[in-house]
């Protein structure tokens, strides 16, 4: 675990995050609040890629929570068969459906407690339903955020609270709606687990990984 960076680094490393890309975007498809909620859900222990190509031809029949019901369990099931723990997110899905209809309108909450209340929905899913649909500066702490924030310095922590309050803590205000989604896909695509692209990181004078090779 790196030593927690100043704010000035931080605020230099994000400010080339953000000129490099000004309003960066998750990697899951969906097409309402109710699709996002789905896609989150199914995307555990599972590739943004693969979710988006199980959910293609899903979105398109089934796009609301009384739509998914219509389909049923089964038919569900045989879209998403592809994915990881399918069998355990299709009940998954089913179930916070219904809560939907029966309790909401058919309408997805937009508070973090409501949200985790929903089957197979926890904490980091309702953050990011959170920052990708309301706008909320929600941090959703996945594996590349956690690796990102301990190897480099800006927001370390022993596990994902600690990482999500350092986030809210050490990053300023005006890159708080974007941090999680700045931090997963320089973790995706730059800071990666086995072999990191320090050489070409645009933040390599700032971090304070000890193993990286300018």
């Amino acid at each position: 675990m790196a030593r927690q960076l100043d704010y000035h680094t931080i605020f230099e490393i994000f400010s080339r995050f953000a000129e490099a890309e000004a309003e960066p975007k998750g990697e899951l498809d969906h097409t309402n609040a109710y699709t996002l909620v789905v896609a989150v859900a199914l995307s555990a222990q599972a590739t943004d890629a693969g979710v988006n190509k199980a959910t293609a031809k899903l979105f398109q029949i089934a796009d609301t929570p009384q739509k998914m019901l219509d389909l049923g369990l089964e038919g569900l099931t045989e879209h998403i068969k592809t994915i990881g723990l399918f069998r355990q997110k299709a009940k998954n899905v089913m179930k916070l459906s219904e809560i939907l209809v029966r309790d909401y309108g058919g309408e997805v909450p937009s508070s973090r407690a409501a949200l985790q209340s929903l089957p197979g929905v926890g904490r980091k899913t309702a953050n990011v339903v959170l920052n990708m649909w309301w706008g909320m500066p929600a941090q959703a702490v996945d594996t590349h955020i956690f690796r990102f924030g301990n190897r480099s310095g800006v927001c370390p922590g022993k596990d994902v609270v600690a990482v999500e309050r350092a986030i809210e803590d050490q990053i300023p205000a005006e890159f708080q709606r974007h941090a999680h989604h700045w931090m997963i896909l320089h973790g995706r695509y730059t800071c990666k687990a086995r072999k990191p692209l320090c050489g070409t990181c645009l933040i390599r004078d700032l971090c304070e990984f000890e193993e990286k090779n300018l």
